[in-house]
C-alpha cells in the first residue's frame, strides 16, 4: 500500500471581516493557492488527479463547486476532477485527509487538497415561498456564520445556539476556566502570532496576493491583518461578554470572521521518487467524531484520541500540534481533557490571534505545523509527529497526524 506524503503547503496571509481580501471572490482566492503550489513544486498539473478543496458557505461566489471553479481559475488543464467538502470548519482539513485516503487505496497518485473561505464576501440567503409568494414578512439569512434554515428538530432535541453560546456551554461544565485564563490565552495568542511575523516565520508559508486598484498599482498583500500588536490584559479585561450578560466569552477571547485559502501538495511516495521530489512529510492517520452539538468545540477530544489509537501513539509521542483556536475556552478546555502541553500548541499563535477563515482553516494550520515542523527538524529526535485538529460546528472534531520525513 503506498504512502500519502507531503510535498508542500502553502496558504495566503488571512484578511479580516471586509478587510484587505474583501474585493477578492473565493473562488479566486483559491485559485491563487493552487497556481502557487504547482508553481513552488514545479510539478506539471496536468499530472494531478483531482483537487479536492474544503468551503464551509457555498450560498455564493463559491457556489455550485468552488473547488473545480479555482481549479479551471488557475488555468489547469480542464481533465482535472475537482470536488469540494464541506466538514464546516474542518473542511480544508478534511479535503486533505479526502486525499490521503484516496492515495492509500491507489485511487490517484498526486492530489493538491486545501480550503478556502470569504466571509467577508458571504451573501444574504432569503427562502422560497411553498406556494408563491404569500402575505407577510420573510426572513433574510446571513450566510457568512452560524445557522440558517434550522430545522425544527434539530432545534428541540440539539439545540441551535450561536457558536459563542456552545463556548459558553463548555464553560458551564468547567467553571474553572476563568474569564482571566481565557484572556491570558487570547494574549498569548496574539503575542505569539506578532513575534512569528517580526522574524519572518510566516513568509515561506505564505503566498502574497495581488489586489488591484481602481486607480493605480495593485496592493501586495503579505501579512495576516488580525493580529493586534497593542492587546493587553487590561485592554481585554475591559469587553463585554458578546452571547450572555454574565458570560466569559468576548471578542478579544474568540476567534474572527475572516478570509483566506490554503493548499498542499499530497502524492503516493513512489510517484514523489519518481519525480525527485522530497516529502515534507507523511501523513499516517486521520480521524472525525461526533459530540453533542451544544459543545461542539470538544469535537478535538475524541477526534485526537481516534487518529493516535489509528496511528498506534500517545500524545506523549506528538513534539507540535496545531489546535484550532475557535474560543479560548474551547480550546483551553481540549488542552485540559487530553493533557496538551501548552508550551508545543499554537507556538506562533492560533484563530484567535491570526482568524478563522472556516473552510480555509484546517489545511491553513496543517501548512503552519508543517513549516514549523521543518524550523525545528535540525534539533529534534526521530520519527518526529505532528498533530493538527479542530472542531466544527453541529458537534464534530477531526484530526490528521504527520510524520517528518524532511531534513
Amino acid at each position: 500500500m503506498p504512502e500519502a506524503v507531503i510535498i508542500d503547503a502553502v496558504r495566503t496571509p488571512i484578511g479580516n471581516f471586509r478587510g484587505a481580501l474583501a474585493p477578492v471572490r473565493p473562488d479566486d482566492l483559491a485559485a491563487v493557492v493552487l497556481r502557487a503550489i504547482v508553481e513552488r513544486t514545479g510539478i506539471d498539473p496536468a499530472i494531478v488527479e483531482e483537487v479536492y478543496l474544503g468551503c464551509a458557505n457555498q450560498a455564493g461566489e463559491d457556489n455550485r463547486n468552488v473547488a473545480r471553479m479555482a481549479t479551471l481559475l488557475a488555468d489547469f488543464p480542464i481533465e482535472v476532477a475537482a470536488v469540494t467538502f464541506n466538514r464546516l470548519c474542518a473542511s480544508g482539513l478534511n479535503a486533505v485527509n479526502q486525499a490521503y485516503r484516496a492515495i492509500k487505496v491507489g485511487e490517484g497518485d498526486v492530489f493538491i487538497a486545501g480550503g478556502v473561505e470569504s466571509m467577508s464576501r458571504g451573501p444574504y440567503s432569503v427562502p422560497k415561498a411553498e406556494m408563491g409568494y404569500p402575505w407577510g414578512n420573510l426572513t433574510m439569512w446571513d450566510t457568512a456564520f452560524g445557522w440558517r434554515y434550522p430545522h425544527p428538530k434539530m432545534e428541540a432535541v440539539y439545540g441551535t445556539e450561536a457558536m459563542g453560546e456552545t463556548a459558553e456551554n463548555i464553560r458551564d461544565q468547567m467553571p474553572h476556566l476563568t474569564r482571566e485564563q481565557q484572556d491570558a490565552f487570547a494574549l498569548r495568542s496574539h503575542q505569539r502570532a506578532i513575534a512569528a511575523i517580526d522574524s519572518g516565520k510566516f513568509a515561506e508559508e505564505i503566498v502574497p496576493v495581488e489586489i488591484p486598484q481602481r486607480k493605480g498599482e495593485p496592493i501586495i498583500f503579505d501579512t495576516d491583518e488580525r493580529p493586534r500588536r497593542g492587546t493587553s490584559m487590561e485592554k481585554l479585561a475591559r469587553l463585554r461578554p458578546a452571547f450572555r450578560k454574565d458570560g466569559t466569552v468576548t471578542a478579544g477571547n474568540a476567534s474572527g470572521l475572516n478570509d483566506g485559502s490554503a493548499a498542499v501538495l499530497l502524492m503516493s511516495d513512489e510517484k514523489a521518487a519518481e519525480l525527485g521530489l522530497k516529502p515534507m512529510a507523511r501523513v499516517i492517520a486521520s480521524a472525525a467524531a461526533g459530540v453533542a452539538p451544544r459543545t461542539m468545540g470538544l469535537g478535538p477530544v475524541p477526534a485526537t484520541r481516534k487518529a493516535l489509537q489509528r496511528a498506534g501513539l500517545s500524545l506523549d509521542d506528538i513534539s507540535l500540534i496545531e489546535l484550532n483556536e475557535a474560543f479560548a475556552v474551547q480550546s483551553l478546555a481540549v488542552m485540559e481533557q487530553l493533557g496538551m502541553d501548552p508550551e508545543i500548541v499554537n507556538v506562533n499563535g492560533g484563530a484567535v490571534a491570526l482568524g478563522h477563515p472556516l473552510g480555509c482553516s484546517g489545511a491553513r494550520i496543517l501548512t503552519t505545523l508543517l513549516h514549523e515542523m521543518k524550523r525545528r527538524a535540525p534539533q529534534e529526535k526521530r520519527p518526529y509527529y505532528g498533530l493538527a485538529t479542530l472542531c466544527v460546528g453541529v458537534g464534530q472534531g477531526e484530526a490528521t497526524i504527520i510524520e517528518w520525513l524532511g531534513d
